[in-house]
């Protein structure tokens, strides 16, 4: 069973008010993955208090911000480990280093306006899949649980610039002018390009690029690390706990970007990362019944939609029973 916790807590933690016994209390709730699904919900609800008041805050040193938390956290950068234990986080980690996408996250994205005129804000819901077409022309695919914004008309001077959060999947228009069109996330990394197709994904405490066609150059926040060029084909990842550790590979580009034809794709996929897409998706907790399952792989497409049809096809397709519960998933062997 959760953990109890007064969101009151919660918002002094976020605001750096609370007691040094309160906020290792809260942090203790924030590594319980019971309670990812609460925390979720006031991360909604803390960046909606942040419009509330008042005018928007400059923008902070994001460098300094991820290590005062990082700190926080005790999770201090650790020795070097081979770029395989960067393809996913157990759910326990992301849990606990949830409150950096809640502060570096959220209170950067949603309070740091993009200018000039009145930017426009667009959040997705659990199982939504929504496209929109940019000022320019460009367009941008938002996956379930995702944040845009943008301003609502760019300058002729300067770059385009959007904020993301969640998984976008991104068009980009080239102008004859060669204006540069930036992807901006709460992680360690900008995205800079002229023309081309690519995907975005920032959520627990993990950036990541897959570039599909065109070219992207990746500038780091920290300007000691030399930025990447991608080619098609191409992942760069990173963790927030080890941000100048990348993973930088060839992949199966296109089954990143599956989502956006409503399918997922799985190739040796860890049944652990297939609950993390779950519950990113559709926004409900996704319990593995048997540890050692966590670690085998699957393979094969399912089609997105009907949570109830999506059940039907994991457990048709796969050697494992799905059970729906109220607010959760089980995951279990059959």
């Amino acid at each position: 069973m959760a953990n109890p916790l007064p969101f009151a807590a919660y918002l002094r933690y976020c605001r750096h008010q609370s007691s040094p016994q309160e906020a290792r209390a809260v942090r203790a709730w924030l590594a319980d993955p019971a309670n990812a699904p609460l925390a979720q919900a006031w991360l909604a609800r803390y960046a909606q208090l942040l419009e509330q008041e008042g005018p928007p805050a400059p923008m902070p040193d994001f460098e300094k911000v991820q290590a005062d938390l990082l700190a926080q956290l005790g999770l201090a950068p650790a020795p070097a480990q081979p770029k395989r234990k960067l393809l996913s986080l157990p759910y326990w980690a992301a849990a606990a280093v949830l409150l950096i996408g809640l502060l570096a996250g959220s209170a950067w994205l949603w309070r740091a306006k993009p200018a000039p005129g009145r930017p426009t804000e667009l959040a997705t819901h659990n199982g939504e899949v929504r496209t929109v077409r940019l000022p320019d022309g460009s367009a941008v695919t938002l996956n379930a649980n995702s944040r845009l914004r943008y301003a609502a008309a760019w300058p002729a001077s300067g770059p385009r610039e959007v904020w993301v959060d969640g998984e976008a999947f991104f068009s980009v228009k080239h102008l004859a002018t060669n204006q540069r069109f930036r992807v901006h996330t709460s992680g360690n990394f900008t995205v800079e390009v002229l023309g081309t197709t690519f995907t975005v994904y920032r959520r627990h405490a993990q950036a990541r690029v897959v570039l599909l066609s065109g070219k992207v150059r990746v500038a780091f926040a920290d300007h000691r690390q030399p930025d990447v060029l991608l080619k098609p084909g191409e992942l760069l990842q990173t963790a927030d706990a080890r941000p100048r550790q990348l993973l930088h590979q060839t992949v199966q580009a296109p089954r990143y970007a599956a989502w956006t034809a409503k399918k997922m794709v799985f190739n040796d996929t860890p049944i652990a990362e297939l609950a993390t897409q779950l519950r990113d998706t559709y926004g409900i907790a996704v319990v593995v019944t048997d540890p050692a399952m966590s670690r085998q792989t699957i393979t094969g497409t399912v089609p997105l939609g009907d949570l109830d049809l999506l059940c039907q096809a994991l457990e048709a397709s796969f050697q494992f029973r799905v059970t729906r519960q109220a607010g959760r998933i089980l995951l279990s062997p059959r």
